[in-house]
């Protein structure tokens, strides 16, 4: 049986996390999206998405087989502040998360910067790339969002496959040399309490 490896992919409303699912998981991924309605207007922000017109309200899920050892599963968060009582459950053993960063919103994925933050989940930011969006160095990203040098921001398009897929590379290799480096601290630690 492989080992099931489980990342999240998180950001703010219409960042682009179930396109990047559907980019790259190798089944027809599950999807928890409902049509906006009237019932939205006052909650949703819909400024700089104004076309959206459905919006996850619980998950995405994809899947990738690696090899007959691995398997990555993929979970979407709902990126509306009134669906993320779901990510709890959504991160609990997880290896670690990317964030979708949308230069229209960019504040909107301050959230889920804090959230893995505050549970020292590790974490990448992908700013996505949307036609027609301002686009912005990296560094000045990483300077907005109060990022430290530790956290790889890079480039991505949520709608391209091989985009998607370098995305989740620098994911687990960040994640994997993050909880190496934390190993031997506590075995550092351990040897010399």
């Amino acid at each position: 049986m492989p080992t099931a490896i489980k990342l999240l992919i998180a950001g703010g409303f219409g960042a682009g996390k179930t396109t990047m699912v559907g980019s790259v998981s190798e089944t027809r991924p599950l999807r928890t999206e409902e049509i906006l309605t009237d019932q939205g207007i006052g909650i949703d922000d819909l400024s700089g998405v104004e076309a959206k017109n459905t919006t996850t309200v619980a998950m995405d899920f994809g899947r990738i087989t690696i090899s007959d050892d691995y398997v990555l599963y993929l979970f979407g968060t709902p990126g509306q502040r009134r669906f993320w009582f779901v990510w709890d459950e959504l991160s609990l053993g997880a290896l670690g998360a990317v964030v979708l960063a949308d230069t229209r919103r960019l504040a909107d994925c301050f959230p889920s910067v804090d959230y893995f933050e505050r549970r020292d989940t590790p974490f990448i930011v992908a700013v996505n790339c949307f036609d027609g969006a301002r686009r912005y160095e990296l560094s000045e990203v990483r300077l907005a969002l109060n990022l430290g040098d530790d956290v790889p921001v890079l480039l991505c398009d949520a709608r391209e496959r091989t985009s998607s897929k370098q995305a989740l590379i620098t994911l687990v290799q960040h994640a994997m040399a993050v909880n190496a480096r934390r190993r031997a601290e506590s075995a550092g630690n351990a040897a010399t309490g």
